[in-house]
């Protein structure tokens, strides 16, 4: 690769970038990064919504709504696991944005290939890729967003980002509705697909602006391009608020590599940081569970419980979507303000105890559609913004080498533990048409965020306002103490 040199380094860039007030160039990453959660809200919730239409005669696709809202999720969050971890490892060696390119590309071709479906077989076959392609975006795109976010913003911009999957629910579940109700069984269905892939080219067009991490830049042996990048980041900055900037005198000291090798990273995880580790399958497990299950599932348990025709099913989704939007919206600040560990820890038992009175209300009989639905409301407001602070704590509290690689293995780990057996049981129990057994399923989802906002009680970290070195020191600044500073060189030289 050219330009790389490797060697002991001095360099300010974390702190030059974590100084930098809130601008137009942060929005431009936040628009450019950010929007990719719309799309996968969009998927979950369209496959959620048209599974009733899939499963109609004259839809082109011989294929039931269990097999749509249980085998179909399943795949698509295997899928999203196996995307993770062989996306993420690709991110940490090979750089956030050829990767983050890469992803999309990924999945804009296998939404194309889901709306031209004629047999089971190919359609679960393409959920299966695209889920690949979405689960390599988690790892791309929350490192590089917090590798470029001020450590005074990080927090709210992280769970706001995160938390936007939603609006993407509440499009999907609009865009049915006409969809639905309005044309041919089987036109419908394909168009709704088809507009995933008109969206995801506009934010292509949009990301190709974004630049690659500086902090990923420097690490790996790229320290002037580092240098002139972030330079060229403060002029904008500046010419944007119209003030200088002030200094940045916090310098770190790395020895460069061009590579960290995966055994590194896996000892890192486990004998390094085994707290942390802990808690960030606790996180991940209790929300993957919990939401898999409903954004799938919800559609079914409306049509069995409720009557709800399948063409009406979007109004409810849209609600239960503005209600999960606007916690991580009217929330975020706090997380960086009250603090990440009672913030999460309360969001997490708020949630899990607001689904436990679901439940009971649920089995008493006292509950139709509508209210259903707001006690659903209730439950992901607070849920929801307890779902995004695990993306946001796997991300910050372990080394920068390991970023891509720690979200996509705690994603992959914790979502196939509760995000392919969420959609799977849901499904099942909800299927049978008996109450007792969705009960049952509510009581699982409850019960796992209640132990993971426990584990944040004891294990959570204090990361709010931090810049990440000082979260979790980098193995390179590691190694360049090991080794001594006295043959540290500026990053420009």
């Amino acid at each position: 690769m050219s330009g790389v040199q490797t060697g002991t380094v001095r360099t300010n860039v974390p702190a030059r970038l974590d100084r930098l007030p809130w601008s137009r160039w942060h929005w431009l990453i936040v628009i450019g990064l950010g929007t990719v959660w719309i799309l996968d809200g969009l998927e979950v919730t369209i496959v959620g919504n048209l599974s009733g239409q899939l499963a109609r005669p004259g839809s082109g696709l011989p294929i039931t709504q269990s097999q749509v809202t249980g085998l179909g999720a399943a795949v698509y969050v295997l899928g999203a696991c196996v995307g993770a971890l062989f996306f993420g490892w690709l991110t940490d060696r090979y750089g956030r944005k050829k990767l983050f390119m890469i992803t999309l590309g990924v999945y804009l071709f296998a939404t194309a290939m889901t709306a031209a479906s004629f047999a089971p077989w190919w359609f679960l076959l393409f959920r299966l890729l695209t889920g690949f392609g979405i689960g390599g975006e988690y790892a791309a795109i929350n490192s590089a967003i917090d590798e470029l976010i001020p450590a005074r913003h990080r927090g709210r911009i992280d769970i706001v980002i995160n938390g936007t999957f939603w609006l993407g629910a509440a499009l999907g579940a609009l865009i049915t509705i006409p969809l639905l109700t309005l044309l041919p069984t089987g036109i419908g269905w394909r168009l709704a697909f088809a507009l995933g892939v008109v969206l995801g080219v506009a934010i292509l067009l949009v990301r190709r602006n974004v630049p690659e991490s500086p902090r990923w830049l420097f690490i790996h042996g790229r320290g002037r391009e580092a240098e002139a990048l972030v330079a060229g980041i403060e002029a904008e900055v500046e010419r944007d608020t119209g003030a200088p900037l002030g200094g940045a005198e916090h310098y770190l000291t790395i020895r460069q590599r061009r590579s960290i090798g995966f055994a590194t990273i896996a000892r890192t995880l486990v004998r390094r940081y085994p707290r942390r580790t802990v808690l960030g399958l606790a996180l991940f497990v209790g929300q993957a569970f919990l939401y898999n299950a409903v954004t799938f599932g919800y559609a079914q348990i409306l049509q069995t419980f409720f009557g709800v025709p399948p063409g009406r099913t979007g109004y409810f989704y849209v609600a239960i979507a503005v209600g999960n939007l606007l916690g991580p919206l009217l929330l975020g600040r706090f997380f960086d303000t009250v603090g990440r560990k009672p913030m999460i820890t309360g969001t997490y038992l708020t949630s899990g105890i607001l689904l436990l009175v679901t439940a009971y209300l649920f089995h008493a009989g006292r509950l139709d559609a509508v209210t259903m639905t707001a006690c659903w409301c209730a439950v992901l407001f607070a849920a929801s913004a307890g779902a995004s602070s695990a993306y946001l704590t796997v991300s910050e509290v372990f080394p920068m080498e390991t970023r891509a690689l720690a979200i996509a293995f705690f994603y992959a780990i914790g979502t196939a533990a509760g995000g392919i057996s969420g959609p799977l049981v849901f499904a099942r129990l909800v299927g049978s048409g008996r109450v007792d057994d969705a009960v049952v399923a509510f009581v699982i989802g409850a019960s796992l965020m209640i132990v993971a906002g426990i584990v944040e009680a004891f294990l959570g970290v204090r990361a709010e306002r931090k810049g990440l070195e000082s979260i979790a020191t980098p193995l390179t600044a590691e190694e360049a103490e090991r080794h001594g500073p006295g043959s540290a060189r500026p990053a420009t030289a």
